[in-house]
């Protein structure tokens, strides 16, 4: 049976994809195998080098939970100085007034140019020359304002587009009932869009968690990837049993905010579906309801 995007397959092109699958899984299983057996032949799987994570609470309280603390710490704090920095420098670039919107646009779009990194260690610098912020802190602060400089203008594209992603009908009708354009931007745009913008809300702070790990890098900061090379120096040099650990934990941290996130957006949805209201005419004439309404039109006049 054919499709509108594709034909249906004939026997032989059955035969080949079962032919590429099984050549695949060959290839996937020897570099699988490649890998083990390479580790094996450097003593990297013996029991020894794993046997600290599995026996004793002291790796996990010395260095990796501390590692956990600090990384959490520094992306919540870029979090919550990015997003409302964000969401500001967006609807900056969406005002009508070119005194707002074009410096919000060079903000956005030199900060957004420049690697993290670099703005991580200049800040660092600046905070080492002008400020009499403390040695042991500097790191922190240092990393926390390159994560907000970076990551508050690309959720403020972020926080554009979603606003743009809206159907046009929504500002009309807050138009027609008289409200100001700041007024139809906080009640009736910005609820709407949250919907729309939370899954690259959640991809940017995956990314914060993980760029937290430059500051340990480069700036000494003791976040989780930085624990790795004194946990190992400790421990037998198990350099690999040592980065799988915090790869995993990684990986489950990320997970549970992608999760989080999916759950709070299928309830967003469910919860605007269940109040769900008409704002216009649909293509057969009827009324057309969207997800998130705040207005209601009926026959051209706005109630």
């Amino acid at each position: 049976m054919s499709s509108v995007l594709y034909d249906a397959q004939g026997p032989r092109a059955k035969q080949r994809n079962v032919l590429y699958t099984v050549l695949f899984v060959l290839c996937a299983a020897a570099a699988v195998w490649w890998v083990y057996d390479s580790l094996a032949a450097k003593h990297q799987l013996d029991w020894i080098k794993w046997k600290p994570f599995f026996t004793s609470s002291q790796p996990w309280e010395t260095y990796i939970w501390p590692g956990v603390q600090n990384t959490l710490k520094a992306a919540f704090f870029a979090l919550i100085i990015a997003l409302p920095l964000g969401a500001l420098f967006g609807i900056g670039r969406l005002s009508d007034h070119r005194w707002m919107r074009m410096p919000a646009g060079v903000v956005v779009e030199f900060f957004r140019a420049i690697p993290v990194l670099i703005l991580m260690i200049t800040a660092n610098a600046v905070y080492a020359e002008y400020t009499n912020i403390s040695t042991d802190v500097r790191p922190l602060y240092a990393v926390v304002t390159g994560l907000v400089l970076y990551n508050a203008s690309v959720l403020a594209e972020i926080v554009r587009a979603g606003i743009h992603s809206l159907p046009k009908g929504q500002t009309d009708a807050a138009k027609a009932i008289g409200m100001r354009k700041g007024q139809t931007m906080v009640f009736v745009l910005l609820p709407q869009a949250v919907t729309a913008m939370l899954p690259a809300i959640v991809s940017q702070l995956v990314v914060i968690v993980k760029d937290t790990a430059l500051g340990g890098a480069v700036l000494t900061f003791p976040e989780l990837l930085a624990s790795v090379r004194p946990m190992s120096a400790n421990y037998g040099a198990n350099t690999i049993a040592c980065f799988t650990v915090v790869a995993v934990i990684y990986v489950v941290v990320n997970f549970a905010l992608t999760s989080l996130a999916s759950w709070l957006e299928r309830r967003l949805r469910r919860t605007k579906k269940g109040s769900g209201a008409m704002v216009g005419a649909g293509p057969g004439g009827g009324p057309e309801t969207i997800d998130a309404p705040v207005l209601k039109v009926d026959d051209g006049r706005a109630v």
